[in-house]
């Protein structure tokens, strides 16, 4: 395993034995801690695995997340949402950022999910396949076990010790937000967290607020597991059948989940099953033939899956009772909307990230972009940068933004209105990319990768560990977690 291998390989393989670091003071400790991988000595470049390039687009899935978020929160006197996430043209407003195609880097956070959930798919689902291929039932049932009973933990422990330690800052330094609301005294605060988080936590819920207050953005976080548990039962029961009759039945799944339930999240998850099953059988040499028969035209096919992909990503998401009729562009499309879903968008973003997912291994330039060192990085953090931009949003940010001109009337009459057009800044210019909105991250979005860094060392990664010491602690003596069956030169990691 390379140091390149990122956040999708490093530290979540069903079997791998996790190296404790060697003894070191305190001090190192420490400055190893809070010192930015930017001024960290880098050795050689090794060797990267077959699918690095899925770290390199989960990092910047979770950036697309902390930028669409960034570019809605100080415009929100001003409606934005309505601006950004509906389409070009769209009430005769026209801006740069709400071209097609264009658009996904202004606002392309919901089609970031989708990506996350057909990448876990994906991932979770790469070492046992290859366990099923190699016929090893039982290692198959001892990798499953072992990943279903530490995915709560490694999912939800990261979050729920962030958002506390956030929580906790409001009342330790007197730090005021306008959102996530405040309660007034500490002890009451402990008990809404406790309410709140349990039933966030809680896979099976069935009603209440989806949105975990003290995080907002991590409202995907019991989705994933939920994902992942149709992952986990659809391998362990689809383990002994046949190779076609498993293929056509993971499309009848993604029909099921969004045709004629709303389960869209689970169209993702089984998508991102039938991709990773898809690339092992081209690797064996075993696609089947309806796919095959296009090998002569697989550059065109492919770029044509990039170019549709990003343009469904660019679905507009305002709500879900937008009429997407009314939408320049989108007229036509909108007749493929599924009757089951109430949250049409949905069934866009998941094609979206689909084709895109299915066509950057094809393109070489496009795979090689997200190997590269930066975006191997952004995958590493993304995680904890999923978490962590959040409280900075709502703190640091929210400071800076209110320094340069972008406030709202709600601002006024809190603690907040000190910071008003203390350093004001030009507003005017082309929509997401005025001097007042840009200014201010070059504090904010190295501040947001050093935490992130930070929660990744102190946080992610001993989440992972500690997820793996208690199944070991309550495993019978005479049981080992399985080893491979086969050799597998890259296993992604699974994270969120």
């Amino acid at each position: 395993m390379t140091r390149h291998d990122g956040i999708l390989s490093g530290g979540l393989l069903e079997n791998k034995e996790l190296q404790e670091p060697a003894p070191r003071g305190w001090g190192r400790w420490f400055m190893d801690l809070i010192r930015p991988a930017i001024f960290s000595r880098g050795g050689p470049r090794k060797q990267i695995g077959r699918t690095a390039y899925l770290d390199g687009l989960r990092g910047f899935a979770a950036f697309l997340v902390y930028w669409h978020h960034h570019q809605l929160w100080p415009r929100q006197q001003f409606m934005a949402d309505l601006v950004f996430e509906t389409s070009f043209g769209y009430e005769g407003r026209y801006h740069f950022a709400c071209l097609p195609i264009i658009r996904t880097v202004f606002t392309g956070g919901h089609f970031a999910v989708a990506m996350f959930f057909i990448i876990s798919g994906y991932v979770l689902s790469v070492k046992p396949l290859n366990l099923i291929y190699a016929g090893d039932m039982v290692k198959l049932n001892e990798n499953l076990a072992s990943a279903l009973f530490r995915r709560w933990m490694r999912l939800h422990i990261p979050v729920l010790i962030v958002s506390f330690l956030f929580m906790c800052s409001w009342h330790a330094f007197g730090i005021y937000t306008i959102s996530p609301a405040q309660e007034k005294k500490f002890r009451d605060e402990l008990w809404n967290f406790y309410i709140t988080s349990k039933h966030w936590s809680f896979t099976f819920r069935t009603g209440g607020d989806p949105w975990f207050v003290y995080n907002f953005p991590t409202w995907s976080i019991p989705v994933e597991m939920k994902g992942s548990i149709i992952i986990y039962i659809t391998l362990l029961a689809f383990s002994r059948i046949t190779k076609n009759a498993r293929l056509l039945l993971y499309v009848a799944l993604m029909w099921y989940y969004m045709h004629i339930v709303d389960g869209w999240f689970g169209t993702m998850f089984i998508g991102g099953l039938l991709l990773g099953e898809l690339d092992l059988l081209a690797r064996r040499n075993e696609l089947p033939t309806i796919i095959t028969r296009f090998e002569p035209w697989k550059t065109p096919i492919f770029y044509t899956f990039l170019f549709v992909g990003v343009w469904l990503g660019g679905v507009p998401s305002h709500s879900p009772n937008f009429d997407l009729q009314s939408a320049p562009g989108w007229y036509y499309l909108s007749w493929f909307r599924p009757q089951a879903a109430f949250d049409f968008k949905w069934y866009y973003l998941f094609w979206g990230a689909f084709l895109l997912m299915a066509s950057i291994p094809r393109i070489w330039w496009l795979k090689a972009f997200f190997e590269t060192n930066f975006s191997q990085y952004l995958g590493r953090i993304s995680f904890s940068l999923y978490m962590i931009h959040g409280p900075v949003l709502w703190t640091l940010a929210d400071r800076l933004y209110l320094m340069v001109g972008y406030h709202r009337d709600s601002h006024l009459t809190t603690p907040l209105a000190y910071w008003v057009d203390k350093f004001p800044l030009n507003t005017n210019g082309p929509l997401g990319l005025e001097l007042a909105f840009l200014a201010p991250h070059l504090i904010i979005l190295p501040v947001t990768f050093w935490l992130a860094e930070i929660v990744t060392k102190l946080i992610d990664e001993p989440s992972n560990k500690f997820a793996h010491w208690v199944y070991k602690r309550v495993l019978p003596p005479s049981a080992t977690p399985a080893q491979p069956a086969v050799p597998l030169r890259h296993v992604p990691r699974e994270v969120m």
